[in-house]
């Protein structure tokens, strides 16, 4: 089964408030009309009521100058303003002059016994469905009580067919309907343009580029713009579709630097173990050979433990083991286990200390490894018979670790760079000791505990690192 769709449904609820409306005000309207004919035809009546009352009182109290003849001329007139039938009634019910002769058959005829006692009291009587036996047919009775001299004399009564009345009453309402329903019909259709053109269109067109992203597409982008809801749908999918650019990009920058680091020390291994096992190699050269492919061995394990490491940081699966730990301690530790590499580019390194010991929240063996890369890290690029500060000091509620080396400064390019995975400001120098992923590592790992590094380059020369844990 086809499902609705957006236009569809909102069409229908839209057409089905604009019904609701409309027919509310139709019918409002409707008995209003009503109301107001039938408001229109008791003035006219009370109005020529009282004009024939004049000339009837005469009659009924048989004055000759006003002969029968000519009150019922007068009453005939009257009936054709009104477009009534009227008769002139006596005090005591009888029928004494009808303005159209097919109603003659009806005078000196009593038949309104019950209306006389509130006539006599000088209500006008105003009602429907009664004497239909007499008109075969439901009429609207309007009587008009006669009084002179507070003596009631008799009365007025107009008889007006129900059908007669409601025709042009009927006529109203079917134009008045017959305009609402096109009302409804213009509406609907307008709703349906709108909404296919403001609403529609551009969700189509935000499907469309998600269809294609999901593909691959990634430089796919929603070429729509409005201030509004829609607008910013799209603003927020071409955000979110850069972010996946960029996503992209580094993944398949990430598999191609990873491939690159793996293939290069697997092609050397590959290349000096087969020259062994062929005999290309001398036998008094194999214990140089293997100890490259050793070194070679070793990078290629430092390479897979940080992959390992960011892995577990980038998932969020693995867990702190916060504790209270000595800042400073660690520090000498780190030197201590670093002391070959120093002495083999015969470093200067000084290492200051606030107080003998300095407490930090922190995981001890992440901390070990932060300070274990930036320390790598400076002497990888400090140059021979250079120098290596280590600082600790306390700031408000944090303890500030600076490492500084006078080696060159980093460039304001590979400042922006040197936190992304692989990045190697100088690939000649560092392809062969560097996996690139040290200081992604840290940052990462300073980033889940919460605390910030940066870097500065001297004034002159050199580079320090700075980061913070807090203070116990």
């Amino acid at each position: 089964m086809r499902k609705k769709g957006l236009v569809y449904k909102t069409v229908l609820v839209y057409t089905l408030i604009s019904a609701v409306c409309v027919t509310s005000i139709c019918v409002l309207l409707s008995l209003r009309i009503e109301k107001h004919y039938f408001d229109q035809k008791r003035i006219q009546m009370n109005n020529q009521g009282k004009v024939l009352s004049e000339r009837a009182i005469k009659h009924i109290n048989f004055d000759d100058e006003v002969p029968r003849d000519r009150i019922k001329e007068d009453m005939a007139l009257l009936a054709s303003n009104v477009d009534a039938d009227i008769f002139l009634i006596n005090k005591t019910g009888f029928v004494l002059i009808v303005s159209d002769d097919k109603y003659s058959y009806l005078e000196f005829k009593n038949f309104m016994e019950k209306e006389l006692t509130e006539l006599r009291q000088g209500k006008t009587i105003e009602t429907t469905g009664r004497y239909q036996n007499l008109f075969n047919e439901e009429m609207y009775i309007y009587m008009i009580p006669i009084f002179e001299n507070e003596e009631f004399l008799g009365a007025i009564a107009t008889f007006t067919p129900i059908a007669q009345i409601y025709e042009p009453i009927k006529r109203e309402n079917v134009f008045m309907w017959s305009i609402a329903l096109g009302m409804i019909g213009v509406a609907a259709v307008c709703i349906y343009a709108l909404t296919k053109k403001m609403i529609i269109h551009p969700l189509a067109e935000i499907n469309r580029a998600a269809q294609k992203i999901s593909k691959g597409e990634v430089e796919r982008r929603v070429q729509f713009k409005s201030n509004d809801e829609i607008g910013d749908l799209a603003e927020s999918f071409n955000t979110m579709a850069d972010s996946l650019e960029k996503v992209e990009k580094n993944r398949r920058d990430f598999i191609s630097n990873v491939s690159h680091e793996l293939r290069t020390p697997i092609t050397s291994i590959k290349g000096f173990i087969g020259g062994i096992l062929d005999g290309v190699i001398p036998k008094d050269k194999e214990n140089y050979y293997l100890t490259i492919t050793y070194e070679e061995i070793q990078r290629l394990t430092r390479l897979v433990n940080d992959l390992l490491d960011l892995s577990v940081l980038d998932s969020g699966k693995f867990k702190l083991n916060i504790s209270e730990l000595d800042i400073n301690e660690i520090i000498r530790l780190c030197v201590i286990k670093s002391e070959a590499k120093i002495n083999s580019k015969q470093l200067n390194v000084d290492v200051t200390l606030q107080d003998e010991h300095l407490y930090v929240l922190g995981d001890r063996d992440r901390v070990i490894q932060v300070v274990t890369n930036l320390l790598d890290n400076a002497v990888k690029y400090v140059n021979d018979g250079g120098n290596i500060k280590i600082v600790t000091r306390t700031k408000s509620d944090k303890v500030l670790v600076s490492l500084y080396n006078d080696g060159p400064k980093i460039s304001e390019e590979d400042i922006r760079h040197i936190w992304e995975r692989f990045y190697k400001s100088d690939k000649s120098r560092t392809s062969k000791v560097s996996t690139g992923l040290g200081l992604p590592i840290v940052r990462n790992i300073l980033t889940q505990l919460g605390e910030d590094i940066w870097v500065e380059n001297g004034e002159k020369e050199g580079v320090t690192f700075y980061f913070t844990l807090k203070k116990v």
